[in-house]
């Protein structure tokens, strides 16, 4: 009885260790999707089993598990973001260009509406709990509010700052980073009423926003390598946290309990409360250098980045100080990571 009571003691330790050891994202998988130009946001559907990437001036979409390519959503000129509505069969892209969204078929891919937005419309949220989308105008400092399901349009919300990423607490409550402003913004996503602008602390030109929705933590990577993490409740600053370089997205894994963000360095930043109220890094990942949008499918809890390969960066000139190198044809790429 002993010798059982003390097997047993011992495999409960192990497995509490076990459940402490941090996650070992790798590189799962890397598919060259070709084409030209550059690219911004990506979504993972696994409702629909399709994988989006903004490419350009139209949207790849592939195979969420196999990559293959299945078709495209084009003309998006300018595209920034995607976001689908499985249960109403549309989805919408930003439009950078022209200050649009476009609706466009689940099924077909083929669109089927343009809507106007405010100036240079970016990223883009369904929220469930108003059946809404919101679409972040990030040089006219608002957010345009779509019905999901028809393409009306339902309102305007004053941000008062550049909007970048955004999360929905799924009860009503949106959370926007506003670039230039170094806050999170809080407003209504039914009466889209502005409640809250929170301040970063030290955080400068916040991008990716994560959610830990179980603990009420908000995690806003900012541009001076920084990962602030907030109160979703109360709006505190709970801590900062080092991140690499050239940041744009984040997202968080409830597998692993981690916030992740992809750096343009080539890199992601996996951090994790390890105490309470205490966050760290517990790992880097390489990845390939310009690849600093993220997505993360909910059901696998695999995590995905897009990028390419570059040429030398031309001279510069009086026009142009900082000329940046060409991507170069063909080399459009999609990485799979897991942790498992």
């Amino acid at each position: 009885m002993k010798k059982h009571l003390f097997l047993a003691l011992m495999l409960a330790v192990a497995g509490g260790t076990m459940a402490q050891m941090p996650p070992n994202y790798h590189l799962l998988k890397k598919t060259i999707v070709g084409g030209e130009g550059g690219w911004d946001y990506l979504l993972a559907d696994p409702m629909g089993g399709h994988l989006y990437l903004s490419h350009s001036t139209q949207v790849e979409v592939l195979d969420l598990k196999t990559h293959q390519k299945i078709g495209t959503i084009a003309p998006t000129p300018g595209i920034h973001g995607i976001a689908v509505v499985n249960e109403a069969g549309v989805g919408y892209t930003t439009n950078g260009r022209p200050n649009t969204v476009a609706q466009f078929d689940l099924k077909t891919l083929k669109i089927t509406k343009e809507i106007p937005t405010g100036k240079k419309p970016d990223a883009v949220l369904y929220d469930a709990f108003s059946k809404r989308v919101f679409v972040f105008n990030n040089e006219g400092n608002s957010a345009t509010v779509i019905e999901a399901a028809t393409g009306l349009p339902a309102g305007t919300v004053d941000l008062g700052g550049a909007p970048e990423a955004a999360v929905t607490d799924d009860k009503g409550q949106i959370f926007v980073n506003l670039e230039d402003k170094n806050e999170v913004a809080v407003f209504d996503a039914k009466t889209l009423v502005v409640k809250h602008h929170w301040p970063l602390g030290t955080g400068e030109e916040p991008t990716g926003l994560a959610f830990d929705k179980g603990h009420h933590r908000l995690f806003s990577t900012c541009h001076n390598k920084q990962m602030a993490v907030l109160d979703s409740q109360t709006g505190k600053v709970l801590a900062t946290v080092p991140i690499g370089s050239g940041v744009d997205g984040a997202v968080f894994d409830t597998a692993t309990g981690s916030a992740i963000c992809s750096n343009g360095e080539g890199t992601l930043t996996v951090v994790r409360e390890t105490k309470p109220r205490q966050f760290d890094v517990i790992q880097t990942v390489p990845t390939q250098r310009g690849a600093r949008t993220i997505t993360i499918d909910p059901q696998s809890h695999h995590i995905f980045v897009i990028t390419a390969e570059y040429g030398p960066a031309p001279a510069a000139t009086t026009e142009t100080p900082n000329p940046r190198p060409p991507v170069l044809p063909g080399t459009f790429v999609v990485l799979e990571y897991g942790a498992n």
